[in-house]
């Protein structure tokens, strides 16, 4: 038998071989037109859960769990035709949150078409998870608006009980630009008045219905009985949303993204949105990883990356057997 010759600096051919046996394979695409003929693919893993999200804004617009129950929410009234934004699932905003900024709200990027990304960083070795990379790079109608070259990336992976969505902006331009950047979350709820944010009490916030003021939050947990709209700063990590009547928690997990936006329309507002139906803020809350009171500043060719995870668990918090705290800091 001849021994298998051994050199500094390479690896065993069959050590090689092994370890592409054990790599995880990526799931295939699954990619369908819907019946506006945007391109939407559809992420499945083994557990039942799946995700689908659309080129058109690299908008996740569906994620729903292994029993198929949707967990995020999406307008009764949201248009899908472009260039209108589409009002539910994850929207992207890049590079102006809200109207802070000479752009349209939020920014463009959520009304432009993406492509799948050609030339993505290399995946972390799990399986049973699926993923898409997603790509949005400057073109000619955003420089004349926004005259700085960049490319916008954006992973999303579906595991079971999470969505993962890791964005990263590049500065391909010869000068050095600043963004505000947003994931806005618009979750399912069961019933809007039930429902409880922890984990950002006693932080410094803007209260945009009060012209943008600077407030300290007073209350142990985030509860709602009217509109609501506020800019949270320096949050931490880990977000609680209690849903009483669903028993259920999202867990919202972020870095790279300090600012949270918590936000409902409740009914006068619903019923001035054109593109939201009258009743359902009862149904919905966003609450958005941001970075927006102190925008990113990027050299030429330095990037930025984000990480938002989401994911849910089953709990009986009314009747006491939850602690949100055990959620918020890990001990779960």
């Amino acid at each position: 038998m001849v021994k298998p010759e051994w050199r500094k600096g390479k690896v065993n051919p069959f050590v090689n071989r092994i370890r592409a046996t054990l790599r995880p394979k990526a799931m295939p695409l699954n990619i369908v037109r819907d019946a506006d003929g945007l391109p939407r693919i559809i992420l499945t893993e083994p557990t039942g859960s799946s995700a689908e999200v659309l080129l058109y804004g690299g908008q996740v617009v569906s994620w729903k769990n292994e029993r198929r129950e949707e967990l995020l929410f999406m307008s009764s009234k949201a248009s899908w035709k472009p260039p209108k934004a589409i009002r539910g699932g994850i929207p992207v905003c890049f590079p102006q949150f809200g109207n802070l900024g000479s752009l349209e709200q939020h920014g463009f990027a959520k009304r432009r078409m993406w492509s799948l990304d050609s030339d993505p960083s290399p995946l972390p070795p799990f399986n049973n998870q699926s993923t898409v990379d997603l790509v949005l790079k400057s073109k000619e109608e955003d420089l004349k608006i926004w005259p700085r070259s960049f490319e916008l990336r954006l992973r999303v992976t579906l595991s079971a009980g999470k969505l993962t969505l890791i964005p990263r902006v590049r500065n391909t331009d010869n000068k050095a630009f600043s963004f505000m950047f947003a994931l806005c979350n618009y979750l399912s709820v069961s019933d809007i008045s039930e429902v409880r944010v922890e984990g950002l009490e006693t932080l410094d916030y803007f209260d945009n219905l009060i012209n943008r003021e600077r407030f300290t939050e007073q209350a142990d947990a985030i509860t709602f009985d009217s509109e609501f709209e506020r800019v949270y700063l320096r949050t931490p990590t880990k977000i609680a949303i209690i849903d009483h009547e669903k028993k259920r928690t999202f867990e919202l997990w972020k870095e790279g993204m300090p600012d949270a936006v918590v936000w409902n329309p409740w009914d006068k507002k619903a019923k001035a949105l054109p593109d939201l139906g009258d009743e359902d803020y009862q149904s919905m809350l966003c609450v958005d990883s941001a970075v927006i009171e102190t925008p990113i500043i990027l050299k030429p060719f330095e990037e930025w990356k984000g990480r938002q995870e989401i994911s849910t668990v089953s709990s009986s918090y009314c009747s006491g057997q939850l602690d949100p705290r055990k959620v918020l800091y890990g001990f779960h």
